[in-house]
């Protein structure tokens, strides 16, 4: 690997880790200063603004990251575990990501444009599509679901308050959204 390719590659960490600090960061506190999520990051302030100049692009940038793991999520959830089960597990992992976005909702949905919708939207539309024709295909679900109207319902999970009633609160959500599918009580 050339010197180049190693800076690319510590340059890629860096805004991974910035990511994965923020993502923490934000879910906790939605008003953290960007200085404090540079420093817990283990990298300079100036690190953090050449990745993301903005609060905006760090919470899209999050926001992205979050979309992309859940998509990538998908089939590696339904090459191990029987259809329904894997939904169910990727529902959950969507409702946590939720947690996060409740926060920055607002600056996420002001700096989110046409092409970030269709670039979001459309993977996770695809994502939940495999989920309803794999669960389809094993006879877990009633045919005819569709997917786009399941993922506008489910997002509404991500403007319920993190707190313990709204836990409880996204579980009867999603029990309610699987008995609509035709799926069995877990």
């Amino acid at each position: 690997m050339g010197e180049e390719e190693l800076l690319r590659a510590d340059a890629r960490a860096n805004r991974d880790r910035i990511l994965d600090v923020a993502r923490d960061a934000l879910a906790t506190d939605p008003a953290a200063s960007l200085n404090s999520i540079a420093k817990a990051a283990g990298v300079g302030a100036g690190t953090l603004y050449r990745h993301f100049p903005s609060r905006e692009s760090l919470v899209l940038g999050v926001y992205r990251k979050e979309i992309d793991t859940l998509v990538a999520l998908a089939p590696t959830l339904l090459a191990k575990h029987p259809p329904l089960h894997a939904f169910r597990i990727w529902c959950d992992r969507l409702a946590k990501s939720g947690r996060m976005k409740y926060g920055i909702a607002d600056i996420v949905h002001a700096a989110t444009s046409d092409q970030d919708i269709q670039e979001t939207y459309v993977p996770m539309l695809g994502a939940v599509r495999q989920f309803i024709e794999a669960c389809e295909g094993s006879r877990e679900i009633r045919p005819g679901a569709n997917p786009e109207d399941f993922l506008v319902l489910v997002g509404l999970l991500w403007r319920i308050p993190p707190t313990s009633s709204g836990e409880a609160r996204v579980k009867r959500l999603l029990a309610l959204a699987f008995r609509g599918l035709g799926a069995n009580d877990e």
